[in-house]
């Protein structure tokens, strides 16, 4: 099975996403070969290899394109909305019941303390995720929806441990009212608003 005739480059690179997505759930990454995602994705391993080095390029690219993100696929529905408002609404989706390609991300994790090569790789994909938040909540700072006083980094981070710790620890394993978890987490977001004085809350002294 060599190159598909006719599929371009962009079309073969997904469909060995997909494969590597797709394997590495249902096997995990040290159940996984490469000749078992070339395999999934109708090529041959010298093919495969054209487009991915090894398998931890598979699997970080696999985590890049099909890995959970509902933090940014709102902001992408709707970039209008407050960035307290799309937190609160992405930490209210994270305990729901996560579908295979959400444990992409366990895989990553777990694999990067036994292989070198997936833990520099995830270390830099983790980067870019939180590249992308501290942008996310410095935009929300200055258009005076998050409090100036916070450290973006540290929000990042927080975001990021949060959505790790829900993937670990899903309602499979430990389950909390639905309710109770929005009212914590309106709590939580609430404390990363400005600090309003009393004239602007309308009252009087």
């Amino acid at each position: 099975m060599g190159r598909t005739v006719g599929a371009n480059a962009d079309e073969t690179r997904r469909r060995l996403l997909r494969a590597a997505a797709d394997v590495f759930a249902a096997r995990g990454y040290d159940g996984t070969r490469v000749a078992d995602i070339a395999r999934a994705a109708g090529l041959s391993n010298s093919a495969l290899y054209c487009y991915f080095t090894s398998r931890a390029d598979l699997l970080i690219g696999a985590l890049r394109v099909h890995g959970r993100r509902p933090l940014a696929d709102l902001v992408a529905r709707f970039p209008s909305r407050s960035v307290a408002d799309l937190l609160l609404q992405t930490g209210a989706a994270l305990r729901r019941r996560q579908d295979p390609e959400s444990f992409l991300a366990v895989e990553a994790l777990v694999a990067a303390r036994h292989h070198a090569e997936v833990a520099s790789a995830l270390r830099d994909y983790t980067a870019e995720r939180a590249g992308w938040l501290v942008a996310l909540v410095r935009d929300g700072q200055a258009r005076g929806e998050l409090d100036p006083a916070l450290s973006p980094e540290a929000v990042a981070h927080f975001c990021l441990a949060l959505a790790a710790g829900t993937t670990l620890i899903g309602p499979d394993l430990h389950d909390v009212d639905d309710r109770e978890w929005t009212e914590l987490l309106i709590r939580v977001v609430t404390s990363l608003e400005p600090v309003r004085t009393g004239e602007q809350i309308g009252i009087r002294t």
